[in-house]
């Protein structure tokens, strides 16, 4: 195992939250899959926007409007280099993955996807990729397929290939499963589905923290993703679209900035990305979202991808010797996620343990309710690791975990 040579206590001190006590004891984060911490120069760009910028954007012609739109658009350049984007009118900001899924399925799906059409998606997925599909089908009586998953939680690609036809429309997957960590071979499926004629979404919500994305190397029609997983703010996220398609799909949603004209005879719409971004945005936090970026950039993705599969190898290895340690999904590849059972203990029970040492972890179904179900469980405990985290940690949490299933076992 090479080590990192990344300063994680400079990076530590970067982030203000991980320097307390929870319960009497000093913080250990592994929630990050759920979202992560956020450095200083996030809370920063935050409280600059309202303490010195504060307007709304596009419109006004006083100084405060010009900053405000400048910096708005500065983060939309950033997002398009971060994504390897060829411009920045294919990025929407959006509320998050889970709206930008829904904004392809209102928008793309119902004018492109008509009765009989198919849609493929996968055993993996989160809520919000399966939900917004269900809705689709069920008004356009199109149907939904799904690609199954073997015992260590990987897509059956050879499945995969019996279910692509000339009927399917679009294939819409996880880059990397919240649940397990299991990264999906996306390369692979974009090509095949694009080889029947078939668009592809790729939900990049658990990508984009920790590998570089590349969209015009994919190919990928459409990809999603959260700022507050990536170290930037909650209720803030973006889609990338092909500016053809993007052009082609109706609006959103009605409302201020969208528009061109209006009068009561008609409406004429605006250009994209603008025609899918109706009413006033999130102005403060899309700012603060390309502090996070820069961040990311500053530290290189690359060195927080190899840190991070530093320490799940560490985890590993330690947790190989935990009385009833029973992982969930064990996939050849995998993200920094550590998903598991402890037999005769219930998730819930273990995760308020952990909680009074301070620890933070995950407990339940994690919103892939359909995954849990093929595994036969309820949920699982979720240790999600992040570049801030430390090996320290790692074996703190698993003694912690050793006496707390002795205390169960009394």
């Amino acid at each position: 195992m090479v080590e990192t040579q990344l300063n994680i206590e400079k990076i530590r001190k970067d982030f203000p939250i991980l320097h307390q006590e929870v319960n009497g004891k000093p913080l250990v984060y592994f929630d990050n899959a759920a979202t992560s911490q956020k450095p200083q120069c996030v809370i920063d760009a935050l409280t600059h926007y309202y303490n010195t910028d504060n307007a709304n954007i596009h419109r006004g012609i006083h100084t405060l409007a010009e900053r405000s739109t400048t910096a708005f658009e500065n983060t939309r350049k950033t997002v398009a280099k971060f994504l390897n984007a060829a411009e920045a009118e294919e990025i929407i900001f959006t509320k998050g993955t889970t709206e930008g899924i829904n904004l392809v399925a209102a928008t793309f799906g119902r004018k492109f996807i008509g009765e009989g059409d198919e849609i493929i998606i996968s055993a993996l997925e989160h809520h919000s990729n399966i939900v917004p599909w269900q809705i689709l089908c069920e008004e356009k009586k199109c149907v939904l397929k799904v690609i199954p998953v073997n015992e260590k939680g990987e897509l059956i690609l050879a499945e995969y290939n019996k279910l692509l036809s000339e009927r399917t429309k679009l294939v819409s997957v996880n880059y990397i499963s919240n649940a397990l960590g299991t990264i999906n071979p996306v390369q692979e499926i974009i090509d095949k589905a694009h080889a029947v004629g078939a668009k592809v979404l790729i939900d990049a919500a658990q990508a984009t923290p920790h590998a570089r994305v590349d969209v015009q190397a994919m190919g990928c029609d459409f990809l999603a993703f959260s700022a507050h997983k990536v170290y930037g703010p909650t209720g803030v996220g973006a889609l990338y679209g092909k500016r053809a398609l993007l052009e082609a799909m109706p609006p959103y949603q009605g409302g201020g900035e969208m528009i061109k004209d209006v009068s009561f005879s008609g409406t004429t719409y605006n250009d994209i990305p603008y025609k899918f971004e109706a009413g006033t945005p999130n102005i403060g936090e899309v700012i603060a979202f390309k502090a996070a970026l820069d961040y990311v950039n500053e530290i290189g993705l690359e060195n927080i991808s190899a840190y991070e599969h530093e320490l799940l190898e560490y985890a590993n290895e330690l947790l190989a010797d935990v009385e009833g340690f029973r992982p969930i999904g064990t996939a050849d590849q995998k993200a920094s996620v550590v998903s598991f059972l402890i037999d005769g203990v219930h998730p819930f029970d273990l995760g308020q343990i952990l909680d009074a040492k301070g620890i933070a972890v995950r407990t339940g179904h994690h919103c892939a309710q359909p995954l849990m179900e093929i595994f036969n469980i309820e949920g699982t405990v979720r240790a999600s690791f992040s570049v801030y985290n430390t090996k320290e940690e790692i074996k703190y949490f698993v003694e912690a975990l050793k006496s707390s299933i002795k205390m169960f076992k009394k």
